[in-house]
């Protein structure tokens, strides 16, 4: 198993500057953002103040070392972020970006702390009478434990009592053991606070598609782009993700119920949970001697992903709609404060209510509007293209698409409800890529005739057209240098001229890589593992014998037929795995009476084998496998399954199928 969590994954990668530089504005560039400064009100200071509220202190530089050469966390690199924003960066995301630079220890109120610009998430304190209730401890636990170390500094050093972890997101949880170790939660010193179906989640969404996922986090988070004007700038939903040590410490408490009051370390507090928003186990709390509702990842301070350009199942936008209704209806009147893990607070209630409905009504827009027109029979490009914010929203800067985009989130909801297909039989079963684009560029009169009048028209400031017909030219011929180096420009200004983070990380990781080629992490495809053993253990078998399945090789399983049995003494589990008709299925519960070979072992050394702690046959000779039948049968199964590689072209073809 190549890769769990994708996110973290991308957060790995080291960037260089041994790529081409990027280009400046053009004048259409420079233009379109020159128009954005006009249209939006840059003399609201009001989340700045918000933003800056409380501040006790922060780390020097914002720097954290790591596991890696770089740190784990430095925002000493983006000292560029002051004064007015650059031609090569739309304005409003400089503004988003510019805010997510504060950081540091926050006072939001009494006995409530949030340490926040540490990672891309916030991780939130709340003082019980004890000891310390931890909210969300970041992606790493580098980042997590400079943070607690810096609250430390300045608040009495007291025993984490709770951890809670508001959804199934690595950047909510991977940080734990920076806080707190196994034996605290083993001897019931620390109790773990989850909502329902967090397990199988936190690992589930990014096991199956988990390298093809991971590459294209790549895109979303920028991770091989240098920060500065012309490169990564910012996510919208924080600066980007921290580059340490992911772990998992599983729940003690899950929280089961739609609402429920627990009393934690003499704090009272009220769960909500909201199931298949942000994530599919997700869920908010509320602290009422405080008047403190933590909205975990319903409401942040921008628009968030229906669907997330990494890719993800799509979000339920009316569900997420009605949830944050909920959360006005039960506590409204009786906050005065909203926080959540990600940007910073929200205070008084004239403007929380105004927040939040702002926040209820975008995914409600989004989602009638798109089936509004799509059932006016409008395809998802038609709709993405003429769907316009009304005026009260677009001007919510917390609702503005820094993160998600009003774009892709309504292509989200129509492929929700429709799937991939815009009805249209020319599109049921169009030719492949390649093939499509070497037809096109022979129909439009060869690449030297493309190029020629797509250069005319990058003049006047085309870009997506210019982007779109390069990409044809491209991968038509990968070797035209001048439809890489034109393509890439495009890609560029687009960057430039986007108000999305994720957006403008897109564009710009595209145009380095018609430049430059597609990365390679240093010390190859193994450096990007993700794997390690707290992340493995809590993967259910059925799960990791599915993921071989998706790695087996249909052309070379063709006509083979193997049947293994397995037994897991430690945790009393059987399976039997079946080939047949080039698919491996698997089967819990019984073994086969045909089996060619039967395997007995505890899951600890299955997951040392899957680490490559171990070899198969090395774990036999020690007697940690004992087998019956046909060992080698084992063997012949692991020939057919594929190896991935996290660094597969995405902005030119692949050079020949797998």
């Amino acid at each position: 198993m190549r890769t769990i969590i994708a996110a973290a994954l991308a957060a790995c990668v080291i960037a260089s500057a041994a790529f081409a530089q990027p280009r400046d504005a053009e004048p259409a560039t420079r233009a379109a953002n020159e128009a954005m400064t006009r249209a939006l009100d840059f003399s609201d200071r009001a989340a700045f103040e918000d933003a800056g509220r409380g501040f006790i202190a922060a780390i020097p530089d914002g720097t954290v070392p790591g596991p890696l050469p770089v740190p784990a966390w430095s925002m000493r690199p983006y000292d560029f972020l002051n004064g007015a924003p650059p031609a090569t960066v739309n304005p409003s995301l400089w503004r988003q970006a510019q805010l997510n630079n504060i950081h540091g220890l926050f006072r939001v109120t009494e006995r409530v702390y949030q340490l926040r610009g540490y990672d891309i998430s916030n991780m939130t304190i709340v003082e019980g009478d004890t000891g310390l209730i931890v909210i969300d401890p970041l992606l790493a636990t580098e980042t997590a434990k400079a943070a607690l170390e810096l609250y430390f500094a300045h608040r009495p050093r007291r025993p984490v009592v709770a951890v809670v972890y508001t959804h199934s997101h690595a950047d909510h949880f991977g940080g734990v053991k920076g806080i707190v170790g196994d034996q605290d939660v083993q001897a019931r010193r620390t109790r773990i606070y989850a909502p329902s179906g967090f397990m199988e989640h936190a690992v589930s969404e990014n096991v199956i598609a988990g390298n093809a996922m991971s590459r294209r986090a790549w895109y979303q988070f920028g991770s091989y782009l240098e920060p500065g004007p012309r490169g990564q700038v910012d996510t919208g939903l924080g600066r980007t993700l921290a580059r340490g040590t992911l772990t998992l410490i599983p729940p003690t408490d899950l929280i089961a119920r739609e609402y429920e009051t627990h009393m934690i370390d003499g704090v009272e507090v009220e769960f909500h949970l909201t199931p298949g928003t942000e994530a599919p186990a997700e869920m908010t709390l509320f602290f009422p001697q405080f008047r403190v509702l933590n909205m975990a990842e319903l409401a942040n301070q921008t628009m968030h992903n229906l669907y997330t350009i990494r890719g993800a199942e799509i979000r339920d936008a009316r569900a997420w709609s009605r949830y944050i209704q909920d959360s006005l209806d039960r506590y409204g009147e009786r906050t005065d404060i909203v926080i959540a893990q990600h940007n910073w607070p929200t205070f008084g209630r004239e403007r929380i209510a105004t927040y939040l409905k702002a926040h209820r009504d975008i995914y409600k827009f989004i989602h009638d509007q798109t089936l509004r027109l799509a059932n006016h029979g409008h395809t998802p490009a038609e709709i993405a293209e003429r769907l316009r914010l009304p005026a009260s929203l677009a001007r919510e800067w917390s609702v503005r698409g820094y993160y998600g985009t009003l774009s892709h989130n309504a292509k989200g909801v129509y492929q929700r409800y429709l799937g991939w297909y815009d009805g249209n039989p020319a599109n049921l079963s169009p030719l492949p890529e390649v093939e499509a684009a070497k037809k096109t560029v022979e129909y439009m009169g060869g690449a030297t005739a493309v190029i020629a009048r797509a250069r005319a028209d990058f003049a006047s400031g085309q870009y997506r057209w210019v982007a779109s017909v390069m990409n044809q030219v491209v991968f038509a011929d990968p070797t035209n240098r001048e439809a890489r180096e034109l393509g890439a420009a495009a890609l560029e200004q687009l960057g430039y001229q986007t108000e999305a983070g994720t957006w403008r990380n897109a564009y710009l990781m595209g145009a380095m890589e018609l430049r430059s080629g597609v990365p390679r992490p240093p010390g190859g495809a193994a450096a990007t593992s993700s794997v390690n053993i707290d992340m493995l253990k809590a993967v259910p078998l059925d799960l990791l014998f599915d993921f071989m399945a998706v790695r087996l090789n249909a052309e070379k399983a063709e006509g083979r037929r193997i049947v293994i049995n397995w037994t897991f003494t430690d945790t009393n589990q059987t399976f039997t795995l079946n080939l047949e008709n080039a698919t491996l299925t698997n089967v819990s519960g019984r073994h086969a009476a045909d089996a060619d070979a039967a395997f007995t072992l505890t899951r600890e050394t299955f997951d040392r084998i899957i680490t490559r702690q171990r070899t198969f046959p090395a774990a036999i000779a020690l007697g940690e496998v004992r087998f019956s039948g046909n060992p080698l049968k084992f063997g012949e199964l692991a020939g057919l399954l594929d190896e991935f590689s996290p660094a597969f072209p995405i902005v030119e073809p692949r050079p020949s199928a797998p």
